[in-house]
C-alpha cells in the first residue's frame, strides 16, 4: 500500500494551530487529488484541506472538533486504492491540547452542522428541528437575512447575539467559483479597492517621495500580479472571517440565491436556490439586504477588459497607458488615483458643472487643487455620446461644458455613475412588497418595511449608499426584533474618499446652513502648520469646523487630509453628543499628532487658535 500523509498546511506566521471542523469523506471512500477533505477553523479563518493525491481514505489520525497543529499528520491516502479495513485510528493517547478541543466540541459540532461548516446541510422548510420550532413555533428560523454584505452579516451577528436562530442567505461566488461571504463590499468593493490604494501609494511613495527622507531607491518595478495578488489575499482572509464569525454565534449559512414565496400562519416563506437544489424556509422576521450594483451607460456593455464597473477596474492585468473615467465622484475618484500612481494618464469625465458637489465648496476647491497637481485631469459639465469600443482600446464622444464637441481616446474605460439596488429577483410581490421608481424598498425610520416583520437595510433603501451606514441599520433592525427601541442619527454618519490626501465629513456643509438661514461661525486649520503633518511629509489640506453662531454647537465638520478617514471619528462622537467646538477646544490632544489640528480647527472657530 502506497501511503500518503494529510496534513496541517502552515495557517500562517502568527498562528499555529486550530480547530479541525468535519471531514467531508469517511474512511474507505474514494478521494481525486484537490478534493477538500476537511476545513480547519482557526482564530482569524477558514481554511481547506485539500487531498495531496487521488486514492481511497485509510485512517483519520483526528477527529472532528480536535485541536492541531500546522504540520500535524491528521490522516492518510491509500493512493493505490485499497483501503484500510479498520475504523478511523485516533491515537489511544489523545495529547494534552485535545483537552480544551473536547471542552469546545459542542460548539464546533453545532456550527459544523449548518451549511456553513459543511454540506451536511440547512433544515428542510418545516421539516428539520431548529432552536425556533423547539420553542414551540413552526418557524425554521426567528430572522433570515437576504445578504452577507456588511448590513447583512452584522444584522445576522446582532440578532444570534440576542439569542435569535438565524440564517444568512448568500450567493456569492468569486472568480474561482467558490461561495464567499461578505457581498460587494469584501469581495470586490470597499476593502479590495482600499488595499489597492495603498499598495499604489506605496509604489508612488517609492518612486517619487522617498529620496525627500534620504532614502535612496532606484530601479523601482511594479509587479502587478503580486499587486494584485495581495488584494486577494486579504480579500480571503477578511471573508473566511466572516466564516468564522457566522460558526461563532451558530449562523446557518443557506448557501444560493432567496427570493420571497409568501406568507402564512404568521411566517415567511423564502425560497433558496443554488447548488442544484431548492428548499423554501420560514422566519418569523425577514431582514433585506441584498445591497447595490454598478449602473452601467445604456448601449456600453461592460465586459471588464476594455469596458470597466468598479469589478474590472480591481483586476487589470496591467496599468493602462490611457485610462479614461466616466463619473468623478467617490469610486471614480479612488480608482483613477490607483492607476494614475501606477503610471495611467487619467482623464475624468463628470456630467454635473460642480466638483463634489456634496461637499463643503471650501474642501472641493482644496480637492480639485490638489488632484490636478497629481495629474488628474477632470472635465466637469461634458454629455456622454457614442462610446465605441475595439480590441485595442475605446473613443469617447463627449461635448464639453461649452457645449463644444469632443473625443477621448482610451486604452480603457472605467464607467463609475453611481449604484442601483440590487431588488429585482427577490419577487418581492409574492409578499406584497413594492419598490419606488428607482428600485429602492420604502421603508420608515426604523428600516421597517409596509409588510410586518420585514425590515430592509443599506443600499436597497432610502440614504447614503455606505457600508458602516448599513452595519448601523443592521443592528438597528436586530435590536428591534430583540424589542429594544434603537435609533440612528443620519446627520452623524460619516462620509470618507480615499483618495491622498483623504477627504472626510461629517453633519452639514456651509451652504447648506447658509440655505437653511442657520446663523453660523466657522474655524479652518491647515495641516502645514501641524508638526505630526511636516515629519511624515503630509501636509496637505486642513480641516474645517462649522458651529451655530449662538450656541456653538457643533453643525458640521470637513477634513481633507492624510488620515481624514481616522481624524473624522472624533467628530462623529462631537455630533453625536452635541458638543460645542469650545468641547474640542477643551480637550487635550497628544503631541505631535495630526489630531492636533482638529483641536485647533476648534480653537479656530472661536478666533483663538493657538499655532498660527
Amino acid at each position: 500500500m502506497a501511503t500518503i500523509e494529510i496534513k496541517v498546511p502552515q495557517l500562517s506566521e502568527s498562528v499555529s494551530e486550530g480547530t479541525l471542523l468535519q471531514w467531508k469523506k469517511k474512511v474507505g471512500d474514494s478521494v481525486t487529488r484537490d478534493e477538500i477533505l476537511v476545513e480547519i477553523e482557526t482564530d482569524k479563518v477558514v481554511l481547506e484541506v485539500p487531498a495531496p493525491s487521488s486514492g481511497t481514505l485509510a485512517t483519520l489520525v483526528r477527529n472532528d472538533g480536535d485541536t492541531v497543529l500546522a504540520e500535524e499528520i491528521i490522516g492518510t491516502i491509500d493512493s493505490s486504492g485499497k483501503a484500510a479495513a479498520a475504523a478511523p485510528a485516533v491515537a489511544a493517547a489523545a495529547p494534552k491540547a485535545a483537552a480544551p478541543a473536547a471542552a469546545a466540541a459542542p460548539v464546533a459540532a453545532t456550527a459544523a452542522a449548518a451549511p456553513a461548516a459543511a454540506p451536511a446541510a440547512a433544515p428542510a422548510a418545516r421539516a428539520s428541528t431548529s432552536p425556533a420550532q423547539q420553542s414551540g413555533t413552526p418557524a425554521d428560523f426567528d430572522v433570515i437575512v437576504i445578504g452577507s454584505g456588511p448590513g447583512g452579516y452584522i444584522a445576522a451577528i446582532r440578532a444570534a447575539q440576542l439569542g435569535r436562530s438565524v440564517a444568512c442567505i448568500e450567493e456569492w461566488k468569486n472568480p474561482a467559483g467558490k461561495l464567499k461571504l461578505g457581498g460587494t463590499c469584501l469581495n470586490v468593493g470597499c476593502i479590495p479597492s482600499k488595499a489597492l490604494l495603498a499598495s499604489s501609494e506605496e509604489y508612488e511613495n517609492a518612486v517619487h517621495h522617498l529620496s525627500d527622507h534620504g532614502v535612496g531607491v532606484e530601479n523601482v518595478t511594479l509587479d502587478l500580479t503580486k499587486m494584485v495578488g495581495r488584494k486577494e489575499a486579504i480579500v480571503e482572509k477578511i471573508t473566511g472571517g466572516v466564516e468564522f464569525l457566522f460558526r461563532k454565534n451558530k449562523i446557518t449559512w443557506l448557501k444560493g440565491h432567496g427570493k420571497f414565496v409568501g406568507k402564512g400562519e404568521g411566517n415567511i416563506r423564502i425560497e433558496v436556490s443554488g447548488e442544484g437544489d431548492t428548499k423554501t424556509y420560514t422566519a418569523k422576521n425577514a431582514i433585506i439586504a441584498t445591497g447595490s450594483k454598478a449602473r452601467h451607460l445604456p448601449g456600453v456593455p461592460v465586459d471588464n477588459k476594455i469596458v470597466s464597473d468598479n469589478e474590472g477596474a480591481l483586476a487589470f492585468d496591467s496599468a493602462p497607458k490611457k485610462l479614461a473615467v466616466i463619473g468623478a465622484g467617490v469610486i471614480g475618484l479612488e480608482l483613477g488615483s490607483v492607476w494614475r500612481r501606477l503610471g495611467a494618464e487619467v482623464t475624468l469625465l463628470e456630467a454635473l458643472p460642480a466638483f463634489l458637489g456634496a461637499v463643503d465648496d471650501a474642501i472641493a476647491k482644496e480637492a480639485a487643487k490638489q488632484f490636478k497637481k497629481q495629474g488628474l485631469i477632470i472635465h466637469l459639465g461634458v454629455k456622454i455620446g457614442a462610446v465605441k469600443t475595439s480590441k485595442d482600446g475605446v473613443s469617447i464622444a463627449y461635448t464639453d461644458k461649452d457645449g463644444a464637441p469632443q473625443t477621448l481616446e482610451a486604452d480603457r474605460l472605467i464607467v463609475s455613475i453611481g449604484r442601483v439596488p440590487n431588488t429585482d429577483n427577490l419577487a418581492l410581490d409574492a409578499i406584497g412588497l413594492k419598490v419606488d421608481e428607482r428600485g429602492f424598498i420604502p421603508v420608515d425610520e426604523h428600516c421597517a418595511t409596509s409588510v410586518p416583520n420585514v425590515y430592509a437595510i443599506g443600499d436597497v433603501v432610502r440614504g447614503p449608499m455606505l457600508a458602516h451606514k448599513a452595519e448601523d441599520e443592521g443592528v438597528m433592525v436586530a435590536e428591534i426584533i430583540d424589542g429594544q427601541k434603537p435609533h440612528i442619527d443620519y446627520n452623524c454618519i460619516p462620509w470618507v474618499i480615499y483618495t491622498e490626501p483623504e477627504i472626510a465629513w461629517v453633519g452639514k456643509n456651509e451652504q447648506q446652513l447658509k440655505a437653511e438661514g442657520r446663523a453660523i461661525k466657522t474655524g479652518q486649520f491647515p495641516m502645514l502648520a501641524n508638526g505630526r503633518a511636516m515629519g511624515i511629509g503630509k501636509t496637505d489640506g486642513f480641516v474645517k469646523m462649522i458651529a451655530d453662531a449662538a450656541t456653538d454647537e457643533l453643525l458640521g465638520v470637513h477634513i481633507i487630509s492624510a488620515n481624514a478617514s481616522d481624524l473624522i471619528a472624533e467628530a462623529v462622537v462631537a455630533l453625536e453628543f452635541k458638543a460645542s467646538s469650545e468641547d474640542i477646544g477643551m480637550i487635550s490632544h497628544p503631541h505631535p499628532s495630526l489630531s492636533e489640528v482638529m483641536r485647533e480647527a476648534a480653537l479656530a472657530v472661536q478666533k483663538r487658535a493657538l499655532n498660527i
